[in-house]
């Protein structure tokens, strides 16, 4: 058996765990793996490493935290390369609890997004706020969600100031709302 710093050895093959996995976010249940036990504590094991079945990735878990963790929000469909990446640079970060990264990645979207929309490059920030909004392209009563992600945004860039979990997670679900909006719900119908 090995020892992992010094007081922590590999246990028996571990019961199965049920957890979303950080790599192909599904939700999914594990028994291969390895418990790891300390040694005052066989029948509790505070480590664990689990194989995704639908992946084949590894997952540690040492309470309370996962390791990769579970990006936050959903997929979206049919989003333009630039503005896919960014997102999903979004949920990354909240996954590994970089929530200052997550907000400003927000903002950016709103700018990929606006010149995607046919705004003119090299614009301010708050004219591509602006050509969203007076172009039809933020829902009704989205306005302040997007001056809410300009303001978190100015925040995080011009401040010295971290951002919370909360912050990052509202932003990148109202982000998720907005593309869904503009890309993968027109790209659901039909020609």
């Amino acid at each position: 058996m090995a020892r992992l710093n010094g007081n922590w050895q590999n246990a028996q093959p571990g019961s199965a765990h049920g957890y979303r996995c950080g790599f192909c976010d599904n939700q999914v249940s594990s028994s291969t793996g390895l418990n790891f036990l300390h040694l005052n504590n066989a029948l509790n094991p505070e480590a664990l490493l689990r194989i995704c079945p639908h992946c084949n990735q590894p997952t540690y878990f040492r309470k309370p935290a996962q390791f990769p963790g579970v990006a936050f929000g959903e997929k979206v469909l049919s989003l333009p390369a630039d503005v896919e990446s960014l997102y999903e640079q979004a949920r990354a970060c909240t996954s590994t609890e970089a929530y200052t990264p997550a907000v400003l990645a927000c903002r950016k979207i709103l700018m990929h997004i606006a010149v995607d929309q046919k705004a003119k490059p090299g614009l301010n920030f708050l004219e591509y706020v602006e050509y969203l909004a007076t172009n039809g392209f933020v829902p009704p009563n989205g306005r302040g969600w997007v001056d809410h992600i300009r303001k978190k945004g100015n925040e995080a860039n011009h401040e010295i100031v971290l951002m919370a979990q909360k912050d990052a997670e509202d932003l990148v679900i109202f982000v998720e709302m907005l593309l869904k909006f503009i890309y993968e719900f027109p790209n659901r119908i039909p020609p």
